[in-house]
């Protein structure tokens, strides 16, 4: 009798799982993830993707495929409209992108359609310091020469870091950037610097230039000019920007402008994700950033250690800083906009 109780136990169990919803069944099973990157072919962020794909797959129930697919344009602002009003909301796909496009909702001139608390925050994959840099054979040597002539630096689109970040700084320490505007990507911005197109980039993070121009680094072609970032990296012979402020609401103004660094080659899901989703995807992110071969395959492309942030995390500094006081977000605007 027992053994008979034991089989129509197990028979039942069965029966049960096989009634069982799709994600308790691991609804990642057979499936892709698309990892969507705002940005070209090459740049800081699609090699982030790419190493990150490579990895997270055997973290996440099921081990989907993850693949990188890139979505240029509009300084990251067309694959972030993408994921907000097209891409299914089921967590097959998930977006990175520089930091510009996080807080063009608050200060940017054209109308945009989201809100960056509205996503779904997974990870970040490092914490990074953005350069404004000079081509080594140009006549900037320290941004004391940007204050006095004007260079010429290029942009990849109005809500992107490039094209922000100069405007910025011309206003709150005086100096004299000029964007040329309209470069699609990272890598057409080197090519106009090697040509001489311009005289350099401002708004160029330092893992992304170790990892997409090892050259410049090593061999010293380029001038460091100033670090733009809550915290000055060592490494980097160029002064910190927040050491220029002024005033309290200059500090103001550059902590809501460097803050999102701190969420550097960031991984977010669309609006309305699903909470079990979000659970497992911040699970995996977390688990993958830990994997040795991940670390060691990022070391070698980015030349430091990873500082990773966890998307909770991530998520609580994305509302601190929608939560900045109106009125530090309209000097902001109202200085970008002239």
């Amino acid at each position: 009798m027992l053994v008979l109780i034991r089989c129509s136990l197990a028979i039942a169990a069965l029966a049960v799982a096989g009634h069982m919803p799709a994600a308790a069944q691991h609804f990642y099973k057979g499936k892709q993830i698309t990892i969507l990157v705002a940005g070209t072919a090459g740049g800081g962020i699609d090699i982030g993707a790419r190493v990150m794909a490579r990895h997270l797959g055997k973290y996440i129930p099921g081990n989907p495929t993850v693949v990188a697919q890139l979505m240029p344009g509009a300084g990251g602002i067309r694959m972030i409209d993408h994921m907000n009003q097209i891409a299914p909301r089921d967590g097959t796909v998930i977006g990175t992108v520089a930091p510009g496009p996080i807080i063009e909702p608050l200060i940017g001139k054209r109308k945009i359609n989201y809100r960056m608390t509205d996503f779904t925050m997974l990870a970040a994959m490092d914490k990074d310091v953005t350069l404004c840099l000079a081509w080594g054979a140009s006549k900037f040597k320290t941004i004391k020469d940007v204050m006095d002539t004007t260079m010429t630096v290029a942009g990849t689109g109005a809500g992107s870091s490039t094209d922000i970040y100069p405007m910025f700084l011309n206003e709150v320490m005086g100096t004299k950037f000029r964007v040329i505007t309209g470069y699609l990507g990272s890598q057409e911005t080197i090519i106009a610097i090697e040509r001489g197109e311009v005289d350099g980039r401002c708004g160029w993070g330092w893992s992304s230039l170790n990892s997409t121009k090892p050259d410049w680094v090593h061999d010293k072609k380029v001038t460091y000019l100033l670090q733009l970032a809550m915290e000055k990296n060592p490494k980097i012979d160029a002064p910190l920007a927040l050491d220029f402020a002024k005033d309290d609401a200059t500090r103001q103004m550059m902590t809501m402008m460097f803050g999102p660094l701190a969420l550097n080659k960031p991984f977010f899901g669309p609006p309305g994700m699903p909470a079990e989703r979000t659970a497992e995807l911040r699970r995996a992110f977390a688990e993958a950033l830990k994997d040795k071969e991940l670390r060691a395959e990022a070391l070698k492309t980015f030349g430091d250690e990873l500082t990773p942030t966890t998307g909770d995390t991530a998520q609580k500094l994305i509302a601190d800083i929608y939560a900045t006081p109106p009125a530090v977000t309209e000097r902001l605007r109202a200085i970008l906009s002239k």
